[in-house]
């Protein structure tokens, strides 16, 4: 079953309630060419929404944390991208998604380091994380309120070797800034919720996604 492809142009860029930034063109050209569902589209205008109004405050508020802003909200408009591969993952657990997600990406010519987010939004603990991956893991989690502490003590790290403020310090303004784009999370469930998640179209031809990873302890 597909979908009109309307659903797909209003998801990504349409009128929403709440008002919800539209998503880039080249993140809607990518999601238009790999056959995105609507629903999904929704999730990641909702997600890229949130990492928008973080990166905001971080650039207002914590200037002494370094970290490409673009990238976080490339990464944030993309990180479920594989799921347009994956479908079942749109409404059940599963990590293939992630992988196939940076294949996909890669295949329609994005660098590897903007590509990356696909594969590391539910990786925060692994070695090499950037802020710029702990920036999109959160803006993945906080979109719909939920709170993961130990993602939350990663970023509050940062910001205390970046400030050299107190840990609680940092600490309680980032819970503040939390609680406040929390707060309007049942509204954006309810944008994602409205739109249909049959995609609006079939892909012929899909890059070979990589082999999926082997099951882990990861919070999906």
């Amino acid at each position: 079953m597909t979908t009109d492809a309307s659903s797909l142009s209003r998801a990504m860029t349409g009128p929403a309630d709440p008002p919800l930034l539209p998503l880039p063109a080249r993140v809607v050209e990518l999601l238009t060419a790999t056959g995105c569902s609507p629903r999904l589209a929704a999730h990641l205008r909702a997600v890229h929404d949130v990492a928008r109004r973080l990166t905001d405050w971080l650039e207002t508020h914590r200037p002494a944390l370094r970290f490409d802003r673009d990238a976080v909200l490339f990464g944030a408009a993309t990180h479920d991208i594989g799921k347009s591969v994956h479908v079942a993952e749109l409404s059940g657990p599963g990590h293939a998604h992630e992988h196939a997600g940076r294949a996909l990406l890669l295949a329609q010519g994005v660098a590897p380091e903007l590509a990356r987010f696909a594969a590391t939004h539910a990786s925060w603990t692994d070695p090499g994380i950037a802020p710029e991956d702990l920036l999109v893991s959160l803006a993945d989690k906080i979109w719909k309120n939920k709170r993961v502490p130990g993602l939350e003590d990663l970023l509050v790290s940062r910001l205390t070797e970046a400030t050299g403020a107190p840990a609680w310090e940092e600490f309680l303004a980032l819970d503040e800034l939390l609680t406040r784009i929390g707060e309007s999370a049942d509204v954006r469930l309810a944008f994602q919720s409205s739109f249909p998640t049959a995609p609006p179209r079939r892909i012929a031809h899909l890059p070979d996604p990589d082999p999926d990873p082997a099951p882990d302890a990861r919070t999906p």
